[in-house]
């Protein structure tokens, strides 16, 4: 149904007067939050209410300001209790009274995304409406609608829904709140308590799965998340500025998105491993060595020592034997160190406040806190518990064959002990150079000393490629929270990468989380996808190959000599920028620097990967995992193959970025 039809102009007349009064319901709403927070400033109350009542309000002020222009709804349904139209967020021109738009989070509107003729739902018409492309949400560019008649039995599929996926992409990700599937609102709808890994083919929308769920989350639970926090974890920056605009164009702002690296980062990365080095490092089998060295700082026979504490006249005494027991029993139930060496104290104060109990009776409170510092008490841990920072052990054990030869014993062979020791150890922690695979071995002793905040849920994106100690330092900061897991084995690229996703998930924590496979893609047309499929049965991984909704699409080969690969390239790109959309030109990080010199000699100006916003893009296929482009120009496949141990799987990534025509530039034959 569009504007054009006669009989329907009213309809459309109806629906954008509808819209006029959200937009000023909604800036209402706007002003009304900003008043509050003035008005909450002045409330009598304590001063932590004042503040939480003050936050509260400031926070839901400043997403209100900062929600993107665009139209305010996107889809209706009408039934039994009249017409409820669904959007990004609710509106409402008074609190009590029936809102004029839902959000698309809220119970009731889950039928317009689950309801069919089959199961109708209570849903008489399920309506979709046609925005015209870029709209910042004047009413006017409502162009279009769509009934569908669930109650008759009627099944159409939308031209609306296909439009909008089809759209050219220039810039960030989009939310996809108008488009979710059936199987993917599963997914966001996921009770807290779940957590879940996807397995998602290229183009079927698991990053926007992860990020609408949630945003789902936050609106259902927002007491619970609040209270421990939200992370998003991407692979890179560039991933991260390109995923940036989804939440908070759902209204959600207080979300830290972040890298796994900015995550446990207790200083510079200044250092480089080998792969050797770095893979050993990576290995689950580091946890146990680490542990071993922490732990070995321990004397378990207690030093041989005993305690004598003055008090007064008197001298209190705690045998070495009955230290020891205790140092070796609080061993045993392997508490964080630090929570060790507290336990310790506790039992020792005990020992001694049991002795002034039979002599004198209960000691007052000031008596227990003195002993509890007492020098001799605090002497005798320092010297069996002594205290550590996760930097003097891991320079402890890559900098001293010795030591570890002796936590690695069981664990590492020669070869790899021999990997890990640094050719020119530090003087001493402090001017160490660490390396990023060291961060891991930092936040992993970290952990055994004293657990980190968790958060309260975590999504993490790429999740094929993390290592199992990566996964380990993931897995402390959801200790009591849950996980929804996001990636494809068949992009998995790092050396460590997982080939199934039992392991990953034990390593996470989550062992008895649910994996569902998404293979319906949205975005990658078939043409693309079947070259893509070629590639996949030479991968070492079981994941279920990709089909695609759409049958539109192009592929084409371009075929050259060694020497015109930057020409074929150059014209490659003006053969695009003859269409809409954006350009991803991807090629071997070494390649890179021809190809941008064959484009600057042409006059043609491109960007970057981390400027999303450009039209023509030239991006090294190391870092183009996560984005899309409207054309892609793989430039020489054999290359982007044989430049790393998983080249194939880059490749196979490279292959999945074009969402409307991908064009394959090359002088070799492909690798497949």
């Amino acid at each position: 149904m569009t504007s054009t039809e006669p009989a329907l102009q009213h309809v459309l007349d109806r629906e954008r007067a509808h819209h006029e009064r959200c937009r000023t319901a909604l800036a209402a709403m706007v002003e009304g939050a900003g008043e509050q927070v003035v008005i909450g400033e002045d409330v009598s109350a304590s001063g932590a209410d004042a503040e939480v009542l003050g936050h509260q309000l400031r926070s839901r002020a400043k997403a209100l300001r900062e929600l993107p222009e665009g139209p305010l709804f996107f889809g209706a349904l009408r039934g039994g209790e009249g017409q409820l139209h669904i959007g990004r967020l609710r509106i409402s021109e008074h609190p009590a009274e029936p809102p004029l738009v839902v959000d698309w989070r809220a119970p009731v509107s889950r039928a317009f995304y689950q309801a069919s003729a089959r199961d109708p739902q209570g849903v008489v018409v399920r309506r979709r409406f046609g925005w015209a492309p870029g709209s910042r949400g004047d009413s006017g560019d409502l162009t279009g609608l769509e009934d569908e008649h669930l109650e008759q039995g009627e099944t159409r599929d939308s031209e609306i829904v296909a439009r909008e996926i089809e759209r050219p992409r220039v810039g960030p990700m989009r939310d996809i709140a108008a488009t979710i599937q059936p199987e993917q609102d599963d997914l966001v709808r996921g009770d807290l308590a779940l957590s879940v890994c996807v397995q998602g083919a290229p183009g079927t929308g698991k990053t926007a799965v992860g990020l609408h769920r949630a945003a789902y989350l936050l609106y259902t639970y927002p007491q619970r998340i609040r209270r421990g926090g939200l992370l998003i974890l991407g692979p890179n920056r560039t991933f991260l500025s390109y995923i940036a605009e989804v939440l908070p164009a759902l209204g959600e702002t207080g979300v830290r998105q972040s890298t796994l690296v900015e995550e446990i980062a207790r200083g510079p990365v200044r250092g480089v491993d080998d792969e050797r080095a770095a893979v050993v490092k990576h290995d689950a089998r580091m946890a146990g060595v680490l542990r071993r060295a922490l732990y070995a700082r321990v004397r378990a026979d207690g030093n041989g020592a005993e305690i004598a504490l003055p008090d007064g006249a008197y001298r209190w005494r705690v045998p070495a034997g009955r230290l020891a027991r205790i140092v070796a029993e609080v061993r045993e139930e392997e508490p964080p160190y630090e929570v060790g060496r507290e336990r310790v104290r506790a039992r020792i104060v005990r020992c001694l406040r049991e002795q002034a109990e039979r002599r004198a009776g209960p000691p007052p409170n000031a008596w227990v806190r003195r002993v509890e510092r007492a020098r001799p008490v605090s002497a005798y841990i320092d010297a069996v518990w002594p205290r550590v920072r996760p930097e003097e052990v891991v320079a402890g054990l890559l900098g001293d064959a010795g030591a570890l030869a002796a936590a690695a014993e069981g664990f590492l062979d020669a070869g790899e002990q021999r990997a890990l020791l640094w050719e020119r150890p530090p003087r001493s922690w402090k001017s160490a150079r660490w390396s990023a695979a060291d961060l891991v071995l930092l936040d992993e002793v970290a952990g055994l000393i004293a657990h980190p905040a968790g958060y309260g849920h975590v999504v993490v994106d790429e999740a094929q490629d993390l290592s199992p100690m990566e996964c380990r330092a993931i897995a402390r900061r959801a200790r009591f929270g849950s996980l929804t897991v996001l990636g494809d084995l068949a992009q998995g690229t790092t050396p460590w990468a997982a080939r199934a996703w039992p392991a990953v998930l034990a390593h996470l924590g989550k062992p008895d989380a649910a994996v569902v496979a998404l293979t319906t893609g949205f975005r990658v047309p078939q043409a693309v996808v079947g070259l893509a499929n070629r590639l996949l049965e030479r991968l070492d991984v079981q994941v279920p190959a990709a089909r695609s909704l759409r049958g539109d699409g192009e592929l084409r080969m371009r075929e050259t000599t060694v020497e015109g690969v930057p020409g074929a390239v150059v014209t490659a790109v003006r053969d695009a920028l003859g269409r809409e959309g954006s350009v991803g030109i991807v090629a071997a990080d070494a390649d890179v620097p021809r190809v941008r010199a064959a484009l600057d000699a042409a006059g043609i100006e491109a960007a970057g990967p981390d400027e999303l916003g450009a039209r023509v893009a030239l991006v090294p296929a190391s870092v183009v995992k996560g984005l899309e482009y409207d054309h892609v120009l793989a430039v020489e496949p054999a290359a982007i193959a044989e430049a790393e141990e998983r080249g194939l799987h880059r490749l196979y990534v490279v292959l999945t970025r074009a969402v409307s025509r991908l064009e394959v530039v090359r002088a070799r034959e492909l690798p497949f």
